[in-house]
């Protein structure tokens, strides 16, 4: 189905799956008088939430977008996130003001592949860009949310066929559900960037923790405190960390596993996940968890990366058919916890 937000009639939609009519019924939400709509988090990092969001708050999210990517009226876009949470939800807003061709196709893990014509925009996660790699050239701006992109993707994405096509970008996104979406973008390919740049009206700073403060008017009226952990370079500009939810105290020591995660996927293909449990000694041992069947390739892969300390080495090496993972595609840490502790 095809929503056409420069001449658009919802009576004369017709969906045909349960996706196209969950959009349709949000479309009907958006142009009636309520001046908010309601977003459900993921969940990700604790139980989820459904709140309120007012129309107006997410235009401007849409506006900052669409300007920082130079989306013009009449652009075609493919959304391919659920509707239910916030990045789905700003797909179609982003359609709605700057009056895109909207594509639409149902949250799979290969969105493209009923695709053969080039598209100027769409969202996707990691997840989904990975099974996607051999049409990622027909996107000309790709943003990619709901969870970090690892090293191994950017290598595969590098190797792709988007190697020969210079008008191709793609870019990482930071936010969250009460920022509707990213304040902030990190292009990954044709250039790598390694910090965020963060749209305009927006002001950033750091608590007495190292984590990320948002003050984003135009988003939120509250000024919002992360548990990110960052770098900040300047006043537009900062590098993700970690978060310190997921910080792991061995013996002392603070350990930062989504950096531990970026290094060993550098050298492997496959997923991985670092946890802390507990040890009676060191208080937490620091595991690594990796995707897939158990193989002794894998393991001297690990033992040979140079971790910057030793205590960086995991203790045990365990390996899992599939890491549970949130709906809209990120690693779920906390179920993923119990697993591993009821082993």
């Amino acid at each position: 189905m095809l929503l056409d937000f420069n001449n658009l009639n919802t009576n004369q939609l017709s969906p045909s799956s349960e996706f196209e009519m969950k959009i349709k019924n949000f479309v009907e939400e958006w142009f009636s008088d309520s001046e908010t709509v309601k977003v459900q988090t993921s969940g990700s990092t604790g139980t989820p939430k459904i709140f309120d969001i007012e129309k107006k708050k997410m235009i401007n999210s849409a506006v900052m977008t669409g300007d920082f990517l130079r989306l013009k009226q009449g652009d075609t876009a493919l959304i391919c996130l659920p509707i239910e949470y916030i990045s789905g939800k700003m797909m179609v807003v982003r359609s709605i003001v700057k009056k895109l061709k909207l594509i639409l196709t149902d949250s799979s893990l290969q969105p493209l592949k009923n695709i053969d014509h080039e598209i100027d925009f769409c969202a996707m996660t990691p997840l989904q860009v990975e099974n996607s790699l051999d049409k990622l050239h027909l996107i000309k701006n790709l943003i990619i949310g709901g969870a970090a992109v690892s090293e191994s993707l950017k290598n595969k994405i590098f190797n792709s066929k988007l190697n020969n096509q210079a008008s191709n970008r793609i870019f990482e996104t930071y936010g969250m559900s009460e920022t509707l979406s990213h304040i902030g973008l990190k292009q990954i390919f044709p250039e790598v960037e390694d910090y965020f740049t963060i749209f305009e009206n927006i002001d950033i700073s750091k608590d007495e923790r190292g984590c990320l403060t948002i003050f984003a008017p135009d988003l939120n009226v509250e000024v919002l405190q992360t548990n990110d952990l960052v770098e900040i370079k300047n006043k537009n500009q900062f590098r993700f960390l970690g978060r310190i939810d997921n910080v792991i105290n061995s013996g002392g020591a603070k350990i930062f596993p989504e950096q531990l995660e970026s290094l060993v996927k550098k050298e492997i293909p496959n997923e991985v996940v670092f946890l802390g449990i507990p040890d009676e000694s060191l208080g937490q041992k620091l595991i690594l968890i990796v995707e897939g069947e158990q193989s002794q390739d894998l393991i001297n892969k690990i033992l040979k990366i140079h971790f910057e300390k030793n205590f960086h080495k995991p203790k045990e090496i365990i390996f899992i058919e599939k890491i549970p993972r949130t709906p809209n595609g990120k690693i779920n840490r906390i179920e993923l916890t119990e697993i591993i502790n009821n082993k």
